[in-house]
């Protein structure tokens, strides 16, 4: 026979074990890779998704004219300013990079890396906010080289799925 003490711990014990496994958003890693991306995330049912649109790099010179590289930057620069909008975004719906679960990353040809994506100087602003101490989450992520994005100074268009903890 149970005791009002037990029936309380054991539901208590059941309802953490539901909520436990209901909360856990698994990433999967790259087996032997230190690459800052998961192989795959796995969402619990239930989770709510956040699917947010491609954003693209901010003006960083606005004496620059609006459609050259020059006023927007590097890839580098473009990518940590469109992960920048990125997380402010997230921010306002209560919700953080640490709360992305995939990533899909469009990257223009780039004439000084022989018309190819620029690959390295996206991974340096990448890796300033994934798989840091701070925020140790990683996407599943795909990166495409595209002929061009909506204005010619763009060589950075991120788009994001979130995932409400």
């Amino acid at each position: 026979m149970f005791t009002i003490g037990r029936v309380v711990l054991l539901a208590a014990f059941a309802t953490a074990s539901l909520n436990a496994l209901a909360d856990d958003v698994v990433r999967y890693k790259i087996p032997d890779s230190t690459f800052p991306i998961s192989a795959a995330v796995e969402v619990p049912a239930g989770k709510a998704t956040i699917y947010v649109s491609g954003n693209v790099p901010p003006v960083v010179d606005p004496k620059a004219p609006k459609d050259s590289v020059a006023a927007y930057g590097d890839t580098k620069t473009q990518t940590i300013g469109v992960l920048t909008a990125i997380d402010k975004q997230l921010k306002s719906m209560h919700l953080s990079l640490s709360n992305v679960v995939k990533m899909q990353v469009f990257l223009v040809g780039n004439e000084s890396h022989g018309g190819h994506m620029d690959f390295a100087g996206f991974m340096a602003g990448y890796t300033q906010f994934f798989g840091t101490k701070e925020q140790p989450n990683l996407p599943a992520r795909s990166a495409f080289q595209v002929a061009a994005l909506g204005n010619p100074g763009y060589r950075v268009e991120i788009e994001v799925i979130a995932v409400r903890p």
